[in-house]
C-alpha cells in the first residue's frame, strides 16, 4: 500500500494517545533493547526513546516513506525496512517488542503472536495495540461500497483487506500459558471531529488505503464522494457542530517469565 507519512501525521495527537496509554502499562523499569514494529513516521518510537533513554531503540516498518520520515524525526535511532510477519531480531533478544496499530495488517495471529512472544529476552514484554473498528460505520461503509460497481472490479474481495481480529479472550488464551502475566483491555475513544470530511481524511491515512490504492483516479474520486456521503449520514452533528468518531482499540501486554 502507498502510505503517506504527512497524511498519517495530520491526526498525530489522536493516533499517539493510545500508543502512550499502551506504553504506560508496560511493566519494565529499564530496557537494553526495544523494537517498535510498524513504527510508521516515528511518533510511537519517540515515546519509547523518552521512556528508555539508555536503550537501543529500533523501528521497523515495511513502507520506505515511513522509514524516511522516522529517520528525519529521530536521527539518533535506528530504523529498518522489514516485514512483521517474518521479522526476527538481529543480535540480542529484545526486552520490549512494541506494536502500536500495526498487527491488524498482518495475518495469522494464532502463529504470529506466540512467535513474537518467544523472541523476547527473559522477563521481556510484548505490548500490542490494534484498532478494533471493523464493525464501526467507517469500516462497514468501506466494504459495502467496495462490493458495488464500478469499484468492485478493481478492489476485489473487500473482506480480505485487513486481518480479522480474535476476541480479547482469544488473545489472552494464546499468550497466558507461557506468560508470567497477561494484561488485556479494550477502550472506545470518542474523537471530536470537525466534519464528515475530517473523518474521511482521518481514515484516508490508514483504513481506506487498501480500497483507494487499486482505483484509477476517476473512480477514486467517485468512491470518496460516495463514502463521505455515507459518513455524513452515519455520524450526526453534535450540539457544538462537531462529529464524534467512536474508535474502539484492543490492548495486550504480556510478560515472559524472568
Amino acid at each position: 500500500m502507498d502510505w503517506d507519512p504527512a497524511l498519517y501525521r495530520r491526526y498525530e495527537d489522536e493516533r499517539t494517545r493510545p500508543a502512550a496509554e499502551l506504553l504506560a502499562r508496560v511493566p519494565l523499569a529499564s530496557a537494553r533493547r526495544v523494537v517498535d514494529l510498524g513504527c510508521g513516521p516515528g511518533n510511537s518510537t519517540e515515546l519509547l526513546v523518552r521512556r528508555f533513554p539508555a536503550a537501543e531503540v529500533i523501528g521497523v516498518d515495511n513502507a520506505e516513506a515511513m522509514i524516511v520520515a522516522a529517520r528525519q524525526r529521530l536521527p539518533q535511532s535506528r530504523f529498518e525496512l522489514g516485514d512483521i510477519g517474518t521479522w526476527q531480531p538481529a543480535g540480542d533478544a529484545p526486552d520490549l517488542i512494541y506494536a502500536n496499530a500495526a498487527l491488524q495488517w498482518v495475518p495469522g495471529h494464532e502463529e504470529l503472536l506466540p512467535r513474537l512472544f518467544s523472541l523476547l529476552a527473559p522477563g521481556g514484554v510484548l505490548a500490542i495495540q490494534m484498532p478494533d473498528n471493523r464493525q464501526e460505520p467507517t469500516h462497514r461503509l468501506m466494504r459495502e461500497l467496495a462490493g458495488r460497481a464500478p469499484w468492485a472490479a478493481h478492489i476485489g474481495d473487500a473482506d480480505r483487506v485487513r486481518t480479522e481480529l480474535l476476541t480479547i479472550g482469544g488473545y489472552y488464551d494464546l499468550l497466558a500459558p507461557g506468560a508470567a502475566d497477561v494484561d488485556v483491555w479494550h477502550t472506545v475513544y470518542q474523537h471530536r471531529m470537525a466534519s464528515a470530511g475530517a473523518i474521511v481524511e482521518w481514515v484516508s491515512g490508514t483504513g481506506l488505503r487498501p480500497f483507494l490504492d487499486p482505483l484509477p483516479a476517476e473512480l477514486r474520486a467517485s468512491y470518496l464522494k460516495a463514502y463521505e456521503q455515507g459518513v455524513d449520514a452515519a455520524y450526526p452533528v453534535r450540539s457544538d457542530g462537531r462529529r464524534l468518531l467512536a474508535f474502539p482499540r484492543m490492548f495486550i501486554v504480556a510478560r515472559r517469565p524472568a
